[in-house]
């Protein structure tokens, strides 16, 4: 893994998770000394630093059936060309990055090379995570098969075409900073009708956190939960009927879409 940020932080931890049967060591590579010291002792990870050695990516993939890119994405085609002359044959190259496309990435490579992308989204780092699976022109079904699984096990996986992995980082790759800025805005409000900091954050947290695990655990349609906590005539219709009344379907095409728009504009540059 090349880069151990917010999202490849997320699946190597997952990865990491008691439980998980993958190969290991698991290679990685980080800027700063700082950040591969933290590995240090970690019988399950082998970290490497470029900036105390400028080999480092190179040496990471040596020997590797399957090499994630997890840096940022205007670092993505420039880490390739870096590593292209020291992947394996037969390896597999996993990129987490918006908007860079697996044939800008192939071009980077040795042809061949089977480019693999996956929008995964953070809840990775506890195995909930959702990712989509999208393969390049060289990958196989096989190949998509083994990153599906290797993503499974920090969560759920589906594959999807290319086209549609800009849909699904909206989605899904963006959705729980959504979820997040959900929260924050009911902390507030809650904490203007008169709760304290710990009121608000203990009404608020507990309640979404307690309602995701009801959607997870009923298999309840999540429109027939929220008709069950809604009486007819009740106080939570009122406040759903202002809500509505705010066209939130219009609000999250909007969201998703500006979304998109990033991904591509981030392709085009």
């Amino acid at each position: 893994m090349l880069g151990v940020g917010s999202m490849g932080g997320a699946i190597l931890s997952g990865l990491r998770a008691p439980g998980v049967q993958i190969p290991k060591p698991i290679s990685v590579t980080t800027k700063s000394a700082r950040s591969a010291a933290e590995f240090d002792g970690a019988a399950d990870v082998v970290a490497l630093a470029s900036e105390t050695d400028p080999e480092a990516n190179r040496t990471a993939v040596k020997g590797a059936g399957l090499v994630i890119l997890a840096v940022k994405p205007w670092m993505i085609l420039d880490v390739a060309r870096e590593i292209a002359d020291a992947l394996e044959p037969g390896v597999i190259v996993v990129s987490v990055a918006a908007g860079v496309t697996c044939a800008s990435i192939e071009a980077a490579l040795p042809a061949g090379v089977a480019v693999v992308r996956a929008m995964p989204n953070t809840p990775s780092l506890i195995g909930r995570g959702v990712t989509g699976i999208a393969g390049g022109s060289a990958a196989s079904e096989a190949d998509i098969d083994t990153v599906k699984a290797l993503f499974e096990t920090v969560g759920s996986a589906i594959v999807v075409r290319e086209s549609q992995i800009n849909d699904v980082a909206a989605v899904s790759g963006s959705g729980p900073a959504y979820l997040f800025l959900y929260v924050e805005e009911m902390i507030a409000a809650a904490k203007r009708l008169g709760f304290d900091e710990d009121q608000a954050r203990l009404l608020a947290e507990g309640t979404v956190t307690g309602a995701a695990e009801l959607l997870a655990r009923s298999g309840e349609d999540p429109a027939q939960l929220r008709r069950n906590v809604t009486s007819p005539k009740g106080t939570t219709e009122q406040a759903i009927f202002v809500l509505q009344d705010a066209n939130w379907g219009e609000l999250f095409d909007r969201a998703l879409a500006a979304n998109v728009r990033r991904s591509e504009e981030l392709a085009a540059e």
